[in-house]
């Protein structure tokens, strides 16, 4: 009975929740395969998301002080693929490719693992907004 109740503690990330990953998100920590962490306050700038069925992007965006955004055009697109570690982001193009797992998910934060093994930790963005 303990090994199930072990297996439960990693909650499975269901396909039908990935609508949670769009919106503006922020890097909130970094944890390295050895274990170190870097943690990160105050970001300059933000990872803008949107996810469509299998698929989506990823852009840099640049938080302005009266709540908008300043964008690039340079998008990394990706598509999404389930796998028994968990959902992939199989990232491509023209030139590289590589892959994130996503690991946790929730309205407030998300995961995910690159590839070297780092851990990137996200927290959902909230604008500042000064009223002038």
């Amino acid at each position: 009975g303990i090994f199930l109740l072990f297996l439960g503690c990693k909650k499975e990330i269901n396909k039908k929740d990935l609508h949670l990953l769009n919106g503006y998100w922020e890097i909130a920590k970094v944890t390295f395969p050895d274990g170190n962490e870097k943690e990160y306050k105050v970001n300059t700038s933000i990872d803008y998301l949107l996810v469509e069925g299998n698929e989506g992007y990823r852009k840099k965006v640049q938080p302005k002080l009266d709540g908008t955004f300043e964008t690039s055009d340079d998008a990394e697109s990706f598509k999404i693929v389930t796998a028994e570690n968990g959902l992939i982001f199989n990232y491509k193009n023209e030139l590289s490719e590589w892959k994130e797992v996503l690991i946790e998910l929730s309205e407030s934060h998300f995961s995910i693992k690159n590839e070297e093994g780092l851990i990137y930790e996200y927290r959902q963005f909230e604008p500042i907004n000064i009223k002038k």
